[in-house]
């Protein structure tokens, strides 16, 4: 029997992955507290990129219309990305990061807007929910496992008063200096790259003026010989907005002359006012479990890296679906413990190939070509190799997410990655493609909030699957049509996150005992 709690659920952190927790686990009906210490969203642009699955992930929290609208960017300037060569104005660019390439593999297209917009859009949300309950300007200072529950201490930000709440579950959201991590008995691992950086943010309609020669770009990514492969990083915020990151000498304070190092970089002066200096050390860090008993961590809490390739904000919102369902589960009595246990399974090893095959990576690979090629000394050369990074740099289809071989999907070998291919075809682990039925309307729009079984073959052929879920209390929506997919199966297991549990021809093959399985992995 589960002990009287004040909560199923205690979120330490408001930020965007702990409010979307909150309202995945809201939207099902599961009572949740936040506790967040800022009243407002802090207006430092970051996490600006957010991939296809990000927007549909909002789309299904009910939100995905107000982000949109929510964007700083007009739409004319477009939202792209592009690499240079040693300063912002150079000769020699290419496309990157072109999000937009992998459209078609999902049910929304990418957006990019500042962190705190998005923040506002997702409080918002969540304040519509009747099951979520809100603490702005308090802080946790600890968390207790009990065994049979938890128990979470907080403050409030002014000391003027103190209080303890006990649930089912605790989640840590509150970034990379985690409380619920260090008390809740997470240890965490780091990989120091001995660099500081730097963060300005800036205004400069000059600099807005004289980036209309890369129409369609939001963000620019710069190469120089002198910095190993590490960035120098422009973003736009707003028109006329700015933000900026990059390596710094040890020992840089905010009195330095930043103005001249922007001028260096974008390749010449220009009039511009700084409004905001700061300061971290670059590193990549890695929870050594997201769980421990009662006690969970995501986002930055669990995982954090350097900020190349906007993956950051991504995974945390990718750790609160994944982890905001099988809570649920377990919580409404059709999940085992062995589901909770499967979101470390499924999670940490997508963060560790997302820091290995692709931050880490983007870093080596160009700190070797910086390395080699130099139009100076050899330009034919240079341009040879410039070129065929230039053909490859705007690809990003090998950045899927996936779940082979976790112990709750049906899929042969493998092992969850970052590292993957977009296909249309339902292969278990990955990611459901979008589907256009015979009716005119797409899959995503017949999916339950519970499992989702699409069956493309003769009806009632699946008869004991329904069976099945409806003696295990598994909640189980069936949607039939006969139109022609690109599956590659006609039956379809889709997990309440989108991914594919399962996919084959034949129900006796064991789609009732996989979802038994699936559910509850006990």
């Amino acid at each position: 029997m589960k002990a009287r709690t004040d909560y199923d659920v205690v979120i330490s952190g408001g930020g965007p992955v702990g409010m979307g927790l909150a309202i995945e686990l809201g939207q099902r009906g599961i009572p949740v507290l936040v506790i967040e210490r800022y009243p407002e969203p802090q207006p430092i642009p970051k996490g600006q990129n957010l991939t296809q699955r990000t927007t549909e992930t909002l789309h299904f929290w009910g939100c995905e219309k107000e982000l949109r609208a929510a964007r700083s960017i007009p739409d004319e300037v477009g939202i792209g990305g592009l690499t240079l060569y040693e300063h912002l104005l150079s000769d020699y660019h290419y496309d990157w990061l072109n999000r937009s390439s992998v459209n078609e593999y999902y049910f929304t297209t990418n957006e990019r807007l500042p962190q705190y917009e998005t923040e506002k859009v997702l409080r918002a949300r969540a304040e519509q929910i009747p099951s979520i309950d809100i603490r702005y300007g308090w802080t946790v200072e600890s968390v207790t496992d009990h065994g049979d529950h938890v128990s979470a201490t907080a403050t409030r930000r002014d000391g003027a008063e103190r209080d303890t709440v006990t649930a089912q579950y605790v989640v840590g959201c509150d970034g990379s200096r985690s409380v619920v991590r260090a008390t809740g008995g997470i240890p965490q691992t780091q990989s120091d790259h001995d660099k500081l950086m730097v963060l300005l943010v800036f205004r400069s309609m000059e600099l807005n003026d004289l980036l209309k020669r890369y129409p369609g770009k939001a963000f620019f990514n710069v190469l120089h010989p002198d910095l190993k492969g590490y960035w120098r990083f422009f973003g736009r915020v707003d028109v006329g907005s700015f933000f900026f990151h990059a390596p710094v000498p040890a020992g840089t304070t905010e009195t330095d002359d930043f103005e001249a190092l922007l001028h260096e970089v974008v390749g010449r002066p220009f009039a511009l006012d700084i409004d905001y200096v700061g300061f971290w050390d670059l590193r990549v860090s890695i929870a050594s479990h997201y769980r421990a008993g009662r006690v969970f961590v995501a986002g930055d809490a669990a995982h954090s890296h350097p900020p190349y390739g906007g993956y950051g904000i991504n995974t945390g919102f990718e750790d609160a679906r994944n982890l905001g369902w099988k809570l649920a589960a377990r919580l409404q009595g059709w999940g085992g413990e062995g589901l909770l246990d499967s979101y470390d399974a499924e999670r940490r090893p997508v963060f560790e190939s997302t820091a290995r095959d692709f931050i880490e990576f983007f870093i080596e690979d160009d700190r070797q070509f910086l390395e080699t090629y130099d139009p100076r000394k050899d330009r034919d050369a240079f341009e040879t190799a410039w070129n065929k990074r230039n053909a490859t740099a705007a690809e990003v289809a090998n950045f899927e997410p996936n779940y082979e071989g976790s112990p709750i999907v049906a899929s042969e070998g493998g092992a969850p990655s970052a590292r993957g291919d977009h296909r249309f075809e339902a292969r278990a682990g990955h990611h459901l493609a979008p589907q256009i039925l015979s009716d005119g309307a797409n899959v995503f729009d017949r999916l339950g909030a519970g499992y989702t079984l699409l069956n493309f073959a003769p009806s009632g052929t699946v008869d004991e699957v329904v069976a099945a879920a409806s003696r295990e209390g598994i909640p189980l929506t069936v949607v039939e049509d006969g139109a022609p997919t690109d599956y590659g199966a006609s039956l379809i297991l889709v997990r309440p996150d989108h991914y594919v549990a399962w996919s084959g021809d034949d129900p006796s093959e064991g789609a009732d005992a996989l979802l038994k399985a699936a559910a509850s992995a006990s």
